[in-house]
């Protein structure tokens, strides 16, 4: 009589599937960074192309006949594009706007999450509830208000207005709802009050979220199209958005020079990112913990 043997699984055969599915995890995670990098390395190198180049049927990577017109017709202050201006004007606006908005959010989503008065759920809701409205509702009211206050074709049109926004609340109140409340406690029994408290133990120990809200605020009035659109009529007050849309023209477009003001539009943006990249995962899981 023959006795059968069963073969075990060795450890090696066991790591093959976990092998499998990484290689399956790198190969999603080089094509999910293709179709993000590849067209900014084709705007990129076409900004070193001519327009006929450009614009041929058959489309190149690389510049055969290598030009910097692009970029010296974009820089050029004293053309009727005056994009370091344009560059400026968004900058200046989005700074102040992240200041804003960090000055507004942060004591209300402290005074949602801390703070216990009469009516503070039914006002969290309401804030919440503003976040379906679709913001082209409040397109010709804040017009209307802009314009009495007389800050028509003026950056306090592109700053001011969105500043109160209720994802800035929201986003920080539960941030600062899944803080250990033990740490203001203590605060407050050694003789802080809650303004002290705010200011001393809340915000610095809020960093991650306060820099998740300080990009993500960037981001959006860095790329504001409509709104600036409608209140900034000077070529000299414009933003980036609508002034790089006046460099299509109605017939034609010059493709080297479209390219060369997205290149320097994406810039800021890049370096604010790779600034706060270490704080922006763990301000976005830590406000989720708690409702």
């Amino acid at each position: 009589m023959t006795q059968s043997t069963v073969r075990t699984p060795s450890r090696r055969d066991s790591r093959i599937p976990q092998v499998a599915k990484l290689s399956l995890s790198y190969v999603v995670l080089i094509l999910l960074t293709a179709v993000f990098v590849v067209p900014m390395v084709w705007m990129f190198l076409t900004t070193f192309k001519t327009n006929a180049e450009a614009t041929q049927s058959v489309p190149t990577w690389f510049p055969r006949d290598f030009s910097t017109v692009g970029y010296q017709t974009i820089l050029n202050t004293t053309s009727q594009t005056p994009v370091p201006w344009w560059l400026f004007n968004s900058a200046l606006a989005a700074v102040a706007h992240v200041a804003l908005v960090l000055v507004t959010a942060a004591p209300a989503a402290y005074a949602l999450a801390r703070l216990d008065f009469r009516g503070r759920n039914v006002m969290f809701v309401v804030v919440i509830s503003t976040l379906f409205i679709p913001p082209i509702i409040f397109l010709m009211p804040t017009y209307l208000i802009v314009d009495y206050l007389r800050w028509i074709d003026t950056l306090l049109a592109v700053i001011v207005p969105t500043a109160a926004g209720a994802f800035g609340v929201f986003f920080l109140r539960q941030f600062f709802v899944s803080l250990p409340i033990e740490l203001e406690e203590a605060a407050l029994i050694d003789g802080a009050n809650q303004f002290q408290v705010f200011m001393r133990i809340v915000l610095p120990n809020s960093k991650p979220a306060l820099a998740t809200l300080t990009v993500l605020s960037f981001l959006t009035n860095w790329n504001e199209f409509l709104w600036p659109v409608y209140v900034l009529f000077s070529p000299e007050r414009l933003t980036l958005p609508p002034g790089l849309s006046i460099l299509q023209g109605n017939y034609s477009t010059d493709y080297p020079v479209v390219m060369a003001g997205g290149v320097i539009a994406s810039i800021p943006v890049l370096i604010v990112f790779f600034m706060a990249q270490r704080y922006i995962i763990e301000g976005v899981s830590r406000s989720g913990l708690k409702g």
